[in-house]
């Protein structure tokens, strides 16, 4: 069941446990106040399993390469020229 956050301008912020289907709360359970829904950001993201870091995915050849260590193609055909 998710957990909503209100705000009562008497007795400041509290939770309340309902079902997604449920009405928002008007009043305050505790002063009768009317109160507001807080929106907020929730829980962070969990990112389970691999290919999350630029470890776990790719080649070393392109991990190289986006570091600037790998030569362009334009020096390898240079290169190529000169030999």
């Amino acid at each position: 069941m998710p957990t909503y956050e209100y705000n009562c301008p008497n007795c400041g912020k509290f939770d309340v446990f309902q079902k997604i289907s449920d009405d928002a709360l008007k009043t305050c359970p505790t002063c009768g106040a009317n109160v507001v829904r807080v929106i907020n950001g929730g829980t962070g993201v969990i990112f389970k399993g691999t290919g999350f870091y630029t470890t776990d995915y790719g080649s070393k050849k392109s991990l190289s390469s986006s570091k600037g260590e790998d030569k362009s193609s334009e020096d390898k055909a240079a290169e190529s020229k000169a030999s």
